[in-house]
C-alpha cells in the first residue's frame, strides 16, 4: 500500500538532536519485526543539554515526524551522556543575544511554546528517559511528557528566580498538578533541587533505577537518605545527607562509575507495556489524562511568553548575564543590592547591571 504523507517538511537533521529509530524488543531482548521505538535526544552535552534556538525545532519536527510514524511504538526524550537530560534554555545564548532585546525573546518563546506542546500533542505515548540533571526548562519538557524513568543520581528543579526569570514555560502549570501546591511552591520559589528519590516520593517520576556501579554491583544514590527516619520533626527521606555521612558518600560515590544500563532495561519494560496495549485505546486515554496539564498550559502560555520577552530588559538581562560570566564560585546577581537598590528608587540602567553583576565577576 501506497501511504499518503502527512508530515509538513521532508526529514532532515537539526545539529543537536538526534533522531532515531531503535529496534523494539519483547522482555527477552528479541527484536519485534515490523515496529521500533523513536528516541529524540538533545545532544549538547557539554552544555548540559541546554537546548539552543534551532535545537527547539529539531524537538517540534521530531515529535510532528514520531507522530506519523506508523510502525512507532513510543516515543523516547532523553539526552546525551550521564549528566544531564536538560538543564533549560543555553544560557550563553540567552546572556549573548537574547538579554536586552525583548521582541527577540518573545518569538523565541514563541517556538518554546510550540516544543512544549507538540511534546503534548504528539500522537505516541512520550517517555522523558532522565538520564541525568532535569533543571529548569528541562524540567518543563520532561513534565510535557506522559512517563518520566529516572536513574537515581539526576537532579530536578527550577533555576527561575535565582537567575532573573520565572517558571512560566510549564512548570507553574504543569507541577502542582504532579507534586501540589505546596510542593510545587517551594520548588519553583527557592530553585533548590529535588533528588530522583524525592521527586519519586512526590508523585514526579514513574520510576527511579540506580545508576551507580561499585565493585560489579548497582548502588542507589549515596548522597541521599533512603531510609524514612525523622529529623527535626520532619521526614528527610530523599533529602540530602550532610556532614560525616555526605563525606563517605563522596567518597563511594568517587569509586563508582555511571551505568544506564538499568534505566534502559526500565524504559524498554515501559515500551512493552505500552505495545500490548490496543493502539487506538491508548491514544485515547493518553489524550484524556493531558487534558488536565492543556487546561492550564493553554489558558496561560501566551500571557507568559509577554511577560517573560519584557523580562529580558530588566531581571533576566541581569541573571542570564551573571550566569554566563559568573565562575563555579558564584553566578548569580547580588540579590540583596539589588534590593537596597531599589528600594532607594534606582531606575533599572547599565549602571546598575554593572552593580548587580559585580559579584559575579568576582569584583565585588
Amino acid at each position: 500500500m501506497t501511504f499518503k504523507d502527512h508530515d509538513l517538511t521532508p526529514p532532515r537533521d537539526v545539529a543537536g538532536v538526534r533522531y532515531e529509530e531503535t529496534p523494539f524488543t519483547d522482555l527477552g531482548g528479541r527484536e519485534v519485526p515490523g515496529l521500533h521505538a523513536v528516541w529524540i535526544t538533545l545532544d549538547n552535552p557539554s552544555q548540559l543539554n541546554s537546548y539552543t534556538t534551532d535545537m527547539i525545532k529539531g524537538v517540534i519536527l521530531g515529535m510532528r515526524r514520531a507522530s506519523n510514524d506508523r510502525a512507532a511504538v513510543a516515543v523516547v526524550l532523553t539526552g546525551s551522556g550521564t549528566r544531564a537530560f536538560c538543564t533549560g534554555g543555553n544560557t550563553a545564548e540567552y546572556a549573548e543575544y537574547y538579554a536586552g532585546r525583548p521582541e527577540e525573546y518573545r518569538q523565541y518563546m514563541r517556538l518554546f511554546n510550540d516544543m512544549v506542546s507538540a511534546i503534548l500533542a504528539c500522537d505516541k505515548p512520550v517517555i522523558c528517559r532522565v538520564n541525568g540533571m532535569r533543571i529548569a526548562g528541562g524540567q518543563e519538557i520532561g513534565m510535557a511528557c506522559d512517563f518520566s524513568v529516572a536513574q537515581d543520581l539526576a537532579l530536578f528543579g527550577q533555576a527561575g528566580p535565582r537567575h532573573g526569570s520565572a517558571p512560566d514555560g510549564g512548570s507553574t502549570d504543569f507541577l502542582p498538578l504532579f507534586v501540589g501546591i505546596e510542593a510545587a511552591m517551594e520548588s519553583c520559589t527557592l530553585c533548590e533541587h529535588w533528588s530522583a528519590h524525592k521527586a519519586h516520593r512526590l508523585g514526579l517520576l514513574t520510576a527511579v533505577v540506580p545508576a551507580l556501579h561499585v565493585d560489579g554491583a548497582f548502588v542507589p544514590n549515596p548522597m541521599v537518605v533512603l531510609d524514612r527516619w525523622v529529623e527535626h520533626g520532619a521526614i528527610v527521606f530523599g533529602e540530602p545527607k550532610r556532614g560525616p555521612e555526605r563525606d563517605e558518600a563522596k567518597l563511594l560515590l568517587a569509586r563508582g562509575a555511571v551505568d544506564l544500563s538499568l534505566l534502559d532495561r526500565e524504559v524498554n519494560g515501559l515500551l512493552f507495556k505500552l505495545a500490548n496495549t490496543f493502539p487506538g485505546c491508548l491514544s485515547k486515554t493518553i489524550e484524556s489524562v493531558r487534558k488536565h496539564k492543556l487546561a492550564h498550559w493553554d489558558r496561560n502560555k501566551e500571557t507568559n511568553r509577554a511577560w517573560l520577552g519584557l523580562n529580558m530588559m530588566t531581571e533576566a538581562r541581569a541573571g542570564f548575564r551573571a550566569f554566563n560570566e559568573g565562575s563555579k564560585a558564584c553566578r548569580e546577581a547580588d540579590f540583596l543590592l539589588l534590593r537596597r537598590r531599589l528600594a532607594e528608587g534606582a531606575t533599572w540602567s547599565d549602571e546598575l547591571l554593572e552593580e548587580i553583576l559585580a559579584r559575579a565577576r568576582g569584583r565585588a
